[in-house]
């Protein structure tokens, strides 16, 4: 007899134990959690690949290209390929504190929360909250769009370079040359070129720099692109909560005014009622 209540209290901490889990997993955001892991993902790509990147920049530069750097004082591609450095570092830790932010707008906005503090801390907090990230996910979506172009730029110009070292063959006979001066990385005066026939054009083909930085830039751009996937996402989160704490709003002003009247009523058959008894008295 005590085995079998023994039993049947182990199956009641289970069952406790399960639905207890089934309601914390059914408060998670997932959509927010999914919008959250592509932005991480796409942040983490685009920020360690193209940091890589530029390092993998500077070597050909400064190897092949025989590019100097310039005195400190003075504004040449290696320093601001250094301030890229120090804006991906600052866009890797902004986003990685806004990611937070907006997965704890998402679980403001669920079901559990609306248990514990009611309707209307959830709407009157949660819809100011929301429609702020909303403007601002907006923002920052034109942003990513705007970091995505500017980072097909350098996947184009080491597309070209690549191009030209996959078909060493066909080159030979040609004289072609890569002229930094087209792509705006030197000034007018300087002459940083490398032609096909010359030692430092096998030299920058032969090596694991270039396919390495063209393909670090290729991951990079996807990295980007899955940013802005991850900021549309978000802008469909966060304006269904918009919708949907705004119409909470709706359904609490409606709940407050039915009470409101109800409450009037029974005030007004109860002031009859006392009427009439004293009337009958």
């Amino acid at each position: 007899m005590q085995a079998d209540v023994y039993g049947l209290r182990k199956c009641y901490g289970i069952f406790r134990c399960f639905e207890c889990c089934i309601k914390c997993l059914g408060g998670i955001p997932y959509a927010s959690l999914i919008a959250t892991i592509l932005l991480y993902a796409g942040v983490a790509l685009f920020c360690g690949c193209g940091h890589e990147a530029l390092s993998g920049t500077v070597t050909i530069l400064q190897n092949y290209f025989e590019v100097v750097r310039s005195p400190v004082d003075t504004l040449d591609v290696f320093t601001m390929i250094d301030i890229f450095k120090y804006v991906i570092y600052g866009v890797a830790a902004a986003f990685f504190v806004y990611g937070i932010l907006l997965m704890v707008e998402g679980f403001f906005t669920t079901g559990a929360i609306k248990d514990l503090y009611g309707d209307f801390k959830i709407t009157t907090c949660g819809r100011c909250v929301s429609a702020w990230f909303i403007m601002l996910t907006y923002i920052f979506m034109l942003a990513w769009l705007g970091v995505t172009a500017f980072t097909s730029l350098p996947v184009f110009m080491y597309f070209n370079i690549w191009t030209i070292c996959q078909n060493t063959t066909i080159a030979e006979g040609a004289n072609l040359c890569l002229d930094l001066r087209q792509f705006g990385i030197v000034t007018i005066g300087e002459e940083k070129k490398v032609c096909t026939g010359s030692e430092n054009f096998y030299k920058m083909c032969e090596s694991n720099e270039l396919d390495l930085t063209f393909h670090l830039f290729i991951v990079a751009l996807a990295g980007a692109g899955a940013a802005v996937i991850a900021m549309v996402h978000y802008l469909m989160v966060l304006s269904a909560n918009w919708a949907y704490v705004k119409d909470a709003c709706r359904m609490q002003k409606y709940e407050d005014i039915k009470s409101k009247e109800e409450q009037e009523l029974h005030d007004i058959h109860s002031t009859r009622s006392k009427e009439r008894l004293n009337a009958y008295t």
